[in-house]
């Protein structure tokens, strides 16, 4: 790829030199070699068509990548965690929703003009290449693997030439953009920082501590470990709704459990409070994720019936939302109670940091008769 590029680039300068083609004007200079080369007509479409479908290929690399690295972030916690998740197509379409809306902003706020545009790119991608000789350098540096040195180098002098481009372009053409980027990519590891500081402390304050109260205690165990309602209602029972004494309500509660944190350890402890029958649904993304569950369950102490829905999709709400319609078929006269843990975070920037599935839950299940959610909420400290 290295000798393509570089025999490529080569050829299109040489040849641009030798025909007197210069940037400019409204033909870009690959479109003036073509006219000096092949005229007009359909060799020339040619041209122009394999150009455009060229430099597709590489906006389509962004896409590929860009979507990756936000995945990569919001598995260490530096990003919000809704870039996890894939779409129906098993693409992470959160990510590629945020590369396409901004590049289409500054698109347009440009005038489509790619001129102006060049110095942004240039920057974005020399810091990219900066970082990644740096992180090398401190690789073979702590490492001091078979042949270090040479390639320490190696690393350092593109880190070196890496970081000059960027600092000459950034000087250069301040003024003309790059001052975007100057001030963006600070204010973005920044967010980045606070964005991890967040979630490490969440994290500390989710952590269940040894001798963690259980959820299941003395008269309540029993009562929690009553199966899931299957028989069909009886002609006499009265659906949920219509059910206006209290001696009538037969209620059934469900608790979704993504982590067995403190967060849904608490949800579990006040569902069993209510006396009634309790179920834990979890929905995991794979048959691995979901042994992996079933043995931390077990080793808290599989105090409560649980139930794993596979979900090979990495979809979440649609499940759980779809196993409780089931319930509530089966048994319309039993009043289904979803008790939803909910982290309540301390500022209002956080909360994007955080599924809100309780409000998703309420969507999906409100036009269901007999189908209370209720949330249990956590209060992270400030």
């Amino acid at each position: 790829m290295m000798a393509l590029l570089i025999s490529m680039f080569v050829g299109v300068v040489l040849v641009a030199h030798f025909d007197g083609a210069a940037p400019g004007g409204s033909q870009t200079v690959l479109s003036q070699i073509a006219h000096d080369s092949v005229g007009g007509g359909i060799p020339y479409g040619f041209v122009q068509v394999a150009t455009t479908l060229v430099l597709l290929v590489a906006a389509n690399s962004a896409f590929n990548g860009f979507p990756r690295l936000l995945y990569f972030m919001a598995r260490d916690g530096y990003v919000p965690r809704l870039f996890l998740r894939m779409g129906d197509r098993l693409a992470f379409s959160n990510g590629i929703l945020v590369l396409a809306v901004p590049a289409a902003v500054i698109y347009a706020a440009f005038g489509g003009e790619t001129a102006p545009l060049i110095p942004l790119f240039a920057i974005g991608v020399f810091l990219a290449f900066t970082l990644a000789q740096s992180g090398m350098v401190a690789h073979w540096w702590r490492h001091r693997e078979r042949g270090w040195r040479p390639a320490l180098a190696t690393n350092l002098l593109g880190a070196i030439l890496s970081g000059a481009v960027v600092l000459i372009a950034a000087i250069t053409k301040l003024t003309e953009g790059a001052w975007v980027v100057v001030v963006l990519v600070p204010l973005i590891v920044l967010a980045c920082g606070r964005v991890q500081a967040h979630y490490v402390s969440a994290r500390e304050a989710l952590t269940p501590r040894p001798g963690a109260p259980r959820p299941a205690v003395g008269g309540n165990r029993r009562r929690a470990r009553v199966a899931p309602p299957r028989l069909r209602p009886e002609a006499s029972a009265r659906l949920a709704e219509a059910q206006d004494d209290p001696s009538e309500v037969h209620s059934f509660a469900v608790v979704p459990v993504a982590v067995l944190d403190l967060a849904a350890l608490h949800a579990l402890a006040y569902a069993v409070s209510l006396a009634q029958p309790v179920l834990a649904l979890h929905v995991s993304p794979t048959e691995e994720e979901a042994k992996r569950f079933h043995r931390a369950w077990q080793a808290w102490g599989d105090h409560l019936p649980l139930e794993v829905v596979v979900s090979p999709y990495r979809a979440t709400v649609a499940p759980l939302a779809n196993y409780i319609a089931a319930l509530h078929r089966q048994r319309p006269d039993v009043t289904l109670t979803l008790v939803v843990p909910e982290i309540v975070v301390a500022k209002r920037w956080q909360r994007i940091l955080h599924n809100r599935i309780a409000t998703r839950l309420r969507a999906s299940l409100i036009a269901y008769e007999g189908i209370v959610i209720t949330t249990v909420p956590f209060h992270l400290p400030r």
